[in-house]
């Protein structure tokens, strides 16, 4: 059994299946200034070890598998019982290294990659994978792999830069005996320039700010912003078992009654979890800047900013109160001010 994720590459060309590659202005292959030869270099690394009897940090196991299916939403009654077999597509998860990598991994992978770093092909894009089966893994299967790379391709061109794509071939054991091969293919790129967007007729003089972003306003969710322009925040509340909820949806989670009402947020809340944006920029935005989880007095939680202190002062558990903030001439958004103190 064979399973393919072939997804083209970010100009739509189909990574080292595309056309030939090309050559930079001057001649010379990779980013102007990288040197002759490059390429030559390059390939001489197919058919080399990256990994050779690697073994897989944890035999095959069922509470690995439990989680996999509940997170990819798979009630297959394979994958359960005394006699389940772990899904496929889980082949790859038995080889994974962690955070902590794993220690028998060969020079070659990090001399190849050092080699395109050095070349100015410094940011990589995952680009597909293949994966063919040959026989089920089940729990209590000790895993072992040998990894090559297999290919390098010439140089490419792409919506995101130019680059190489490097594919990888590793082959899974069980028991001694091939239970499959995953194939990986990654672009390692030179970022390309983002052109400057030509300024429109008419607009000499300093340049105005981006605006925020509107919000998508449809059916579903019209009142709870028809709410936020008359500076009031709205919870659904479902009109049979009166269940709060919030963002707007078309029915209850609860007990799937498509009738509601509204009842109007005191305004209270306290952060239940935030995160600090520093990247990606954009134009609307000045990183770094807090968005937090908070949770209302009514006890249902939204996404919105933290304002009215420091980024790096945001502290979960920490009191905020509802405030509207008008970002422009047309939208304003409801955001929370911190109201006291860690």
């Amino acid at each position: 059994m064979t399973l393919t994720r072939n997804q083209d590459g970010p100009d739509g060309q189909r990574g080292p299946d595309g056309p030939e590659g090309q050559r930079g202005p001057d001649g010379r292959r990779g980013p102007d200034g990288a040197p002759d030869g490059l390429y030559e270099r390059l390939a001489g690394f197919a058919g080399r070890s990256a990994a050779t009897a690697g073994v897989g940090k944890d035999p095959v196991n069922l509470p690995m598998i439990r989680h996999w299916c509940e997170a990819m939403g798979d009630e297959h009654p394979a994958y359960r019982g005394p006699d389940a077999v772990a899904p496929p597509t889980m082949l790859q998860a038995w080889t994974m290294g962690g955070l902590s990598g794993h220690t028998d991994r060969s020079s070659a992978h990090e001399e190849l990659f050092a080699l395109l770093d050095g070349a100015g092909y410094t940011s990589v894009v995952a680009t597909d994978c293949e994966q063919e089966y040959l026989r089920p893994l089940r729990p209590g299967d000790e895993i072992a792999f040998d990894t090559v790379i297999e290919s390098v391709s010439p140089l490419k061109t792409t919506r995101l830069g130019s680059g190489h794509f490097v594919t990888t071939r590793t082959d899974v054991r069980a028991g001694g005996q091939l239970a499959g091969t995953h194939r990986f293919r990654i672009l390692k790129y030179a970022p390309a320039a983002r052109p400057r967007r030509p300024e429109p007729a008419g607009t000499e003089g300093p340049r105005t700010a981006a605006r925020r972003p509107r919000p998508v306003v449809n059916r579903d969710n019209a009142g709870f912003w028809e709410g936020v322009a008359a500076h009031r925040l709205l919870i659904q509340r479902c009109g049979d078992c009166a269940a709060l909820r919030l963002p707007w949806l078309p029915g209850c989670a609860d007990c799937g009654s498509p009738a509601w009402d509204t009842v109007e947020a005191s305004g209270a809340g306290t952060v239940y979890s935030y995160v600090v944006m520093h990247h990606p920029p954009f134009p609307a935005f000045d990183p770094p800047y807090a968005v937090g989880l908070v949770e209302l007095a009514e006890g249902v939680r939204m996404v919105s900013n933290v304002v009215g202190v420091p980024y790096d002062k945001v502290r979960i558990g920490m009191p905020v109160r509802l405030e509207f903030l008008r970002v422009d001439e047309e939208l304003e958004l409801p955001v929370f001010r911190a109201g006291g103190e860690d």
